[in-house]
């Protein structure tokens, strides 16, 4: 397992896939809709940059609590890193500038972390299955649909996908460089900062330090010496915590004396200081043991400080407020979700819901190779175990094993029957960059097989001669779908399901979040009357004044709660509101709609009028 540095031209590359990635996003995001929670995050993100506003004219005043709380109480369950982004990218592009809509100013951020997926995909894909496999993974990750719908957003799911891939990255480099280590605890607490996902990647990233600091260390006992005092400062932490849980009386007395002048502190102090004096003892022995336990010692410790930082709610009741924002993910609600014709309320959840959640939306010739390339990854690993068989196959690489490992944490972890199954597929965002890049090491062996193949009779034929048509082949179904069904990315299905319709026939959730109201928006606007009485379900209140200020709904219509108040209804077509459309039966009298979204003679939103 080691990580090698990335030449001169994949630097370029990298660049160049991540401006064309960012220049795609930016030029097709005015036609995305709204989803109820981009809009709540736009809010809160105005809200966060008037309190730089603020700090810049009365910085005392600014870091008093009644001023934080007042700035960044609002939408407080989530960290803030990027919705301070979308708060100063507005405040300069479009309050400042005015060079941007503004919508487009709240979301540019979004896009420059999802463009960072293409170009480290193309990194990683590169170094480990060769340039052929870094192509594919790079460009096929923005032609799953549903991701690149995310990707417009000013949302968190994209960016800690981006994230957990630059995490996994960073550790993977630090086996070259201490550099890289520290990086890797950077990228780690901006991670935090960017969502709760990122909080179980020490666990998958340990054992991988552990076992190359323990290869390392082989047939050098000053090393392991050093290497369990290592290991052991971070047991005996873990395990004074652990004595002060119980001594103090449990959880809740845990954290309440968890105070600036505590032992909770200074056990966290003595970790900081504990490692460094250790890593800097080890260095002296071994150099490759010190830069594979650099990247622990570096998210143990950068990690917690950043996600303090970043987060100025947390400044003058850190332990609490931290408290509050776990508990709250912890104990998340459920939401209900059609799944083969099943609502599904609460749980237990099916199993085997993400695994077919994933076949049946994303485009079946991508998914094709990232099966055929994780079950090729597995295979190995499985038949080198045997004496037998071992011969027959290459080992993977602890690398390999890196990016196998971290192709289905996300997936795993969803997939518990106890974790709430909503969402689409955005969950499990962080697992498909590491999925891409198994299927662009599947593609290129196909690739390599076939040239040889066609060597033998010409020995003239170029890589390339099968390279561009093998992408061709797998890459321009998914281009297609991606231009067909744009921009309703909530509700793509793949080949496997039947598409759209064969989706609804199986009783899949056709749409959610509310964003393909943009599909009828121009036909309220051409027929409402003035002033008329808009009721638009699921689109919350702050969504309908996003529509009108960025100038894709009437200003004079006026939102209502309720079909028995509206002119219009724009009903969404969900299993779990039913009833909704039933309600505006009654209401207008007919059950006659004027108009509606059909994708695929699938119904989406469905708009009626009340009878003059």
């Amino acid at each position: 397992m080691t990580g090698r540095p990335a030449t001169r031209e994949e630097k370029l590359t990298a660049l160049a896939l991540w401006v064309l990635a960012f220049v795609a996003l930016w030029s097709t995001e005015a036609a995305v809709g709204f989803t109820r929670d981009e809009s709540v995050y736009f809010a809160a993100a105005e809200g966060y940059s008037q309190w730089f506003r603020l700090l810049l004219h009365s910085p005392a005043q600014a870091f008093t609590d009644s001023a934080i709380v007042r700035a960044w109480d609002y939408n407080h369950e989530h960290p803030v890193l990027m919705k301070t982004l979308f708060g100063l990218s507005h405040l300069l592009f479009h309050d400042t500038l005015g060079v941007m809509r503004d919508a487009t100013a709240f979301r540019l951020p979004a896009f420059a972390m999802a463009a960072l997926v293409p170009a480290l995909c193309f990194l990683l894909g590169s170094a480990l299955y060769g340039r052929t496999a870094g192509w594919f993974a790079a460009l096929s990750f923005l032609l799953v649909p549903r991701q690149y719908f995310n990707a417009e957003l000013a949302c968190f799911d994209m960016p800690v996908a981006a994230m957990w891939l630059l995490v996994v990255y960073c550790f993977w480099r630090a086996l070259e460089s201490t550099r890289w280590g520290i990086a890797c605890g950077v990228a780690f607490g901006l991670a935090i900062a960017t969502k709760h996902n990122a909080l179980f990647m020490p666990f998958v990233l340990s054992p991988f330090a552990l076992w190359r600091a323990w290869q390392a260390s082989e047939g050098a006992p000053e090393a392991r010496v050093r290497l369990a005092r290592f290991v052991g400062l971070f047991a005996a932490v873990a395990v004074l915590y652990g004595l002060l849980v119980v001594f103090l009386g449990g959880p809740d007395a845990f954290q309440k004396k968890f105070l600036l002048l505590s032992p909770h502190t200074l056990f966290f102090v003595g970790l900081a200081v504990g490692s460094v004096v250790l890593l800097r003892d080890l260095k002296q022995v071994s150099l490759p043991v010190t830069r594979a336990l650099v990247p622990l010692a570096a998210m143990a410790v950068l990690g917690p400080v950043l996600f303090y930082l970043h987060w100025p709610y947390l400044w003058h009741a850190p332990v609490d407020r931290t408290a509050w924002y776990l508990a709250f993910h912890a104990t998340h609600n459920h939401y209900a979700w059609f799944y083969l014709g099943t609502l599904m309320r609460g749980p237990p959840f099916p199993l085997t819901y993400v695994v077919v959640k994933t076949a049946l939306t994303v485009p079946t010739s991508l998914f094709a190779p990232m099966v055929t390339g994780f079950v090729a990854l597995v295979g190995r690993a499985l038949l080198s175990l045997g004496t037998r068989t071992r011969e027959w196959v290459r080992m993977p690489t602890a690398s390999e094993a890196l990016v196998g490992v971290n192709a289905v944490t996300s997936i795993l972890i969803i997939s518990h029957p106890q974790v709430p199954h909503f969402g689409g597929v955005k969950h499990w965002f962080p697992s498909m960059p590491f999925l891409g890049i198994l299927a662009g090491a599947a593609v290129a062996r196909g690739c390599f097989a076939l040239w040889e193949v066609l060597k033998a009779r010409r020995p003239s034929v170029s890589p390339l001669a099968v390279t561009v048509p093998v992408f061709a082949l797998l890459l321009l179904p998914a281009l297609m779908y991606l231009v067909r069904v744009f921009p309703y990315g909530t509700a793509a299905y793949s080949e496997l399901a039947g598409g759209l319709p064969g989706a609804a026939t199986l009783g899949m959730q056709r749409q959610f979040w509310s964003s393909h109201v943009t599909g009828v928006l121009p036909w309220i606007n051409a027929h409402a009357k003035p002033g008329a009485r808009i009721y638009l379900h699921e689109v919350n209140g702050f969504s309908f004044r996003d529509y009108q200020r960025n100038g894709m709904l009437r200003e004079d219509v006026r939102p209502v709660n309720s079909p028995f108040d509206a002119d219009i209804v724009a009903y969404q077509y969900h299993q779990e509101f039913r009833e909704h459309e039933f309600l505006t039966w009654q209401a207008f009298g007919t059950r006659t709609p004027v108009t509606g979204l059909y994708l695929d003679e699938t119904p989406q939103v469905i708009v009626y009028q009340r009878p003059e």
